[in-house]
């Protein structure tokens, strides 16, 4: 069986990124080819990891230690998806854009609706329908497939990518994002010690977590607009 792993290299430097990181706000995600391997089923659906889902937690808790508050955090999506609305829901993510087919006007919404702006996300994507938000967006994670060389060229060449991973089929990319920003933080001892010792910090931020009411949107009438899944 191929080993099945990814390789992160930043596009940036290191102080660059610092920065870029500190000013973060948000954290938003696309869904198929970042939580998924782009595979769906007959019915159009597609599943999501574990692996990466610990690692967004483990990220906005870093982010909790760094800020005493939480991140913004939102999945954008071309395609309804009805395992990134369960994903969504129990993860406790301020919002889920489905049916989204130019993806900037779902970013500016968010923006808008949660009074940040574009340079404060954190935008972790795949494919050619994500550029109208990585154009525009504050910190660029692309996940680049070998499949794909003359695209990943283009990314690169255009500078539309802040770190770049190279990332196969089952290779749980979000993950390894995710645990580089915690140490790009300088937290990651400190998060995996709080979170296996269930410290009264992670407490807090698990609480206020669940707090979170998620909200969907879609586009109707050539609006966005919140609606129910």
């Amino acid at each position: 069986m191929a080993k099945k792993n990814t390789s992160l290299k930043l596009l940036c430097t290191k102080a660059v990124l610092t920065k870029k990181l500190n000013a973060v706000k948000a954290f938003v995600f696309d869904w198929d080819g970042v939580f998924t391997n782009g595979e769906k089923d007959f019915e159009l659906q597609s599943r999501f990891n574990e692996i990466d889902s610990m690692g967004t937690n483990l990220l906005r808790f870093a982010y909790y230690l760094k800020n005493s508050h939480h991140p913004l955090t939102a999945i954008i999506s071309g395609e309804n998806n009805k395992a990134a609305f369960t994903f969504t829901n129990r993860e406790c993510f301020h919002a889920n854009y489905f049916k989204i087919a130019n993806k900037i006007d779902a970013a500016r919404h968010f923006c808008l609706t949660h009074n940040c702006t574009l340079n404060q996300l954190a935008f972790v994507f795949d494919d050619v329908l994500d550029l109208s938000i990585a154009k525009e967006c504050g910190l660029r994670i692309f996940i680049a497939r070998h499949s794909a060389p003359h695209f990943a060229n283009y990314v690169i060449k255009n500078k539309l990518a802040d770190i770049i991973i190279y990332a196969e089929a089952g290779s749980n990319p979000v993950r390894h994002i995710c645990e580089t920003l915690i140490d790009a933080y300088g937290l990651f001892n400190e998060v995996i010690k709080q979170r296996t010792g269930y410290s009264d910090k992670y407490k807090n931020y698990i609480e206020l977590r669940r707090s979170i009411k998620p909200v969907y949107y879609t586009v109707s009438n050539n609006a966005i607009g919140e609606t129910k899944i």
